[in-house]
């Protein structure tokens, strides 16, 4: 599995970028690997858009068989550092690139020219070091794992907006960091004062 970051983007133009936001999939959404998707906005520019799915399990591998697979080994198994990371869930965080592996995590952790900060304390990072940190119990105080992630081309993102797809919020870290991951929709929708059952296919933003 590699690891990896994405590029650094230069926004669209102040005021409309998404990066450091939470979208919230719209009824609408009939793409199946997005329904009812919750995606923290690691990058939007005028380039694109890159974000992680947050709240969509990866089903097919957990935190130690993955951590095995890179050769990391964790704390004994009576340590509690090592007992806490079985019950970690891996995210599958989007459909591109699926072998490659994101760590959102809380900015107590910096990796000199291997994290990116973005918004409001919430960091990413993409080398393995993070997963060694955290599988000894130097990492983050709060972190998700993802494989893969959701892209966007040029002017996608903002046309699935126009077309009802997305509503955006602010991240909460308590929502992003929620370590179940079936509250994280509504969650996210309680910010804006928005009942899932009352949704709509208007699109909006908070």
């Amino acid at each position: 599995m590699g690891m990896m970051l994405p590029k650094s983007k230069r926004r669209a133009g102040q005021g409309t970028t998404l990066e450091g936001q939470l979208l919230v999939a719209m009824p609408v959404m009939t793409d199946k690997r997005f329904a009812r998707s919750v995606i923290y906005m690691c990058a939007h520019s005028q380039e694109g858009a890159m974000g992680l799915i947050i709240n969509h399990r990866a089903g097919h591998i957990t935190f130690p068989d993955l951590l095995e697979r890179l050769g990391i080994t964790p704390r004994g198994a009576a340590d509690s550092i090592a007992s806490g990371l079985l019950d970690r869930e891996v995210h599958s965080g989007g459909p591109v690139e699926t072998g490659r592996g994101f760590v959102l995590h809380t900015a107590d952790y910096h990796a000199t020219d291997s994290t990116l900060q973005i918004a409001g304390g919430i960091s990413l990072t993409a080398t393995i070091d993070i997963l060694k940190a955290i599988a000894t119990g130097r990492g983050p105080e709060r972190s998700i794992l993802a494989l893969g992630y959701a892209g966007w081309s040029p002017g996608q993102l903002e046309s699935e907006i126009q077309a009802n797809g997305w509503l955006n919020c602010p991240a909460d870290a308590d929502i992003v960091f929620e370590p179940d991951l079936d509250l994280k929709y509504e969650k996210a929708l309680a910010t804006i004062g928005v009942n899932p059952s009352f949704l709509v296919g208007d699109a909006g933003h908070c």
